[in-house]
């Protein structure tokens, strides 16, 4: 989707948003449209959840390493503090925000911001992440990308953990999740032992 050249002169915002499971490449996506933009000549302005740490503190990285600067931040408030020059706002993990992220970047796209945001749409239980099914509600655009089941290869829709811990929110990678197609996932653990 190449929204770019439609943007200047456009006096609305809009929201989109990239979502998936672990290893999709949303982080990927939303960097390479934030790269466009920013070739475009529009001023950009990029948020991560400050519990975030995976890879770097003031930095969006995807798996692959890709990556762009970045607000550490602990409340989605935070957000509406962005500059009136500023014309993308950019939002990663943005499963990780509490719930008032969603009228926050609809307050953003009001005042004419392209929003593009990123996240997992459901948590390692198969349930809805977070504010990320508000957003998908509420977004103009939205991408859902798959990664590869690693088990089957067909495309996977889920994120699978690895280990027994119940929290939700546990931070990890390759060590602690894998991606599974919905019929990998729903044979759980008994993938793990062969």
């Amino acid at each position: 989707m190449f929204l770019e050249p439609h943007f200047k002169g456009q006096r609305s915002g809009w929201i989109e948003v990239v979502c998936g499971s672990m290893f999709s490449g949303k982080t990927e996506e939303l960097i390479r449209r934030l790269k466009r933009a920013r070739i475009a000549g529009q001023t950009i302005e990029v948020f991560k959840p400050k519990i975030d740490t995976r890879y770097a503190d003031e930095k969006v990285v995807s798996h692959d390493e890709n990556f762009f600067l970045a607000a550490p931040i602990a409340q989605s408030a935070a957000i509406l503090k962005v500059a009136d020059t500023v014309n993308v706002v950019g939002i990663d993990e943005a499963q990780f925000f509490d719930l008032q992220l969603v009228d926050h970047v609809q307050e953003l796209a009001n005042r004419g911001k392209r929003v593009i945001i990123a996240g997992l749409d459901m948590d390692f239980r198969g349930i809805p992440f977070g504010p990320m099914p508000h957003l998908l509600a509420v977004a103009e655009y939205i991408t859902k990308v798959h990664a590869i089941c690693s088990h089957c290869g067909n495309l996977a829709t889920h994120s699978y953990r690895l280990d027994d811990a119940q929290a939700t929110v546990v931070l990890g990678e390759k060590d602690r999740y894998e991606a599974r197609c919905r019929n990998c996932y729903g044979m759980g653990n008994i993938l793990n032992l062969h």
